[in-house]
């Protein structure tokens, strides 16, 4: 497993990469479409491999032990086998599932107890067998486990917070060097930076996970309501203290215009549910723009969603169609809305790509979030 830095943008800390993984390799920046229970929800694998050419998915720790059980993926030989795909899985360590429990969910130094979502019935997370669950996952990359502090949060919560993290990080690093992958193949650690939006605490979490040594890095705790301003000074200051050579995952990140912003910033990868949980309500993401297709003036319009005419996908329908099919709660609406906005989402990823190849990448940015901010 390594990661390799191909091109830098002359304006930006914006830069192309490659990472190499177990199951194959990842062009960054990237995109990691969300699936969550062992499936990006509405989408079949042939179609994220052969129509969307998807590179890595992402899977969530809480929601695949709650079920399908982690006994069940070991029996099937890992998750890659139990869901028929074969290229490279990063795993979450289930902290942002624990933080949006909040309700429902007590910490301790030992770890966290939480109720289900799904009946009820209490279960305990702790950094050593979080490493334990993702290990039998199997996934290529898999995440320490952390706390995700709300927005807005008090200095003295945060600070709190991040050293349990710190601590939790500690254990997860000694639990992860003291057991074997379950399957023929390694896996990457990434420790999370956490710190809420204090510039103090940002820094000393920066610096400890850097000290980790391991082969890349997650920053965490953003995207949770805070100012975008606030989201991307965090961004800027914690990428100017991680290391260059290896990648670095914004979690949870976002709209097409924060993935521009934090590409500059020198971010090398991302994921969201903001392409097939807005797809499915009628939203579709444009390279002029975004459509709530729901909207009586598309009823009689049979030009290409995309205003440009790009199809992204291999498949392509009329406005006025998808529009039917969206107001009459056709699944097939939802299926064709999710497949339309991951291509715009890996489109535009090979766009960032290219445009930070040719040096071109600050105001070709420039331009194209005044376009992904219209409404059209």
């Amino acid at each position: 497993m390594y990661f390799r830095i191909l091109s830098k943008d002359p304006e930006t800390r914006a830069r192309t990469g490659l990472l190499n993984l177990p199951h194959g390799e990842v062009a960054t920046p990237a995109f990691m479409p969300v699936g969550t229970a062992a499936t990006v929800k509405g989408i079949h694998q042939r179609e994220l491999a052969v129509d969307l050419n998807v590179s890595l998915i992402l899977g969530n720790t809480y929601h695949i032990y709650l079920r399908p059980g982690i006994d069940t993926i070991r029996q099937a030989g890992g998750l890659h086998r139990f869901m028929n795909w074969e290229r490279p899985i990063l795993t979450d360590s289930g902290g942002y599932q624990v933080f949006s429990l909040s309700a429902q969910r007590k910490l301790t130094e030992e770890g966290a107890t939480f109720q289900s979502h799904i009946d009820g019935s209490k279960h305990f997370f702790t950094p050593e067998n979080i490493i334990d669950y993702q290990r039998a996952i199997g996934a290529d990359i898999i995440m320490a486990f952390d706390e995700c502090t709300p927005y807005p949060c008090d200095p003295d919560y945060a600070k709190k917070s991040m050293q349990l993290t710190h601590r939790w990080l500690e254990r997860c690093l000694n639990h992860f060097n003291e057991t074997d992958p379950v399957y023929d193949f390694p896996q990457m650690l990434f420790p999370i930076v956490q710190g809420s939006v204090y510039t103090d605490l940002r820094k000393i979490s920066a610096e400890k996970i850097t000290a980790a040594g391991m082969g890349g890095h997650a920053i965490g705790g953003l995207s949770v309501g805070e100012p975008e301003d606030e989201m991307y000074a965090m961004v800027e200051l914690v990428t100017s203290i991680l290391p260059e050579n290896k990648p670095r995952y914004l979690m949870g990140v976002g709209t097409p215009v924060n993935i521009l912003e934090s590409v500059a910033l020198g971010i090398d990868m991302f994921d969201c549910v903001i392409p097939t949980r807005n797809g499915r309500n009628g939203m579709l993401f444009t390279s002029e723009g975004v459509i709530n297709i729901k909207n009586e003036k598309w009823k009689d319009d049979f030009s290409p969603v995309d205003p440009a005419g790009n199809t992204f996908v291999d498949t392509q329908y009329s406005r006025a169609y998808l529009r039917h099919l969206i107001i009459s709660k056709e699944i097939l609406g939802a299926q064709i809305a999710s497949i339309h906005n991951l291509g715009f989402y890996l489109w535009l990823m090979k766009e960032i790509r290219k445009q930070i190849e040719s040096g071109e990448f600050s105001s070709w940015k420039d331009q194209m979030k005044k376009k992904l901010s219209e409404r059209l």
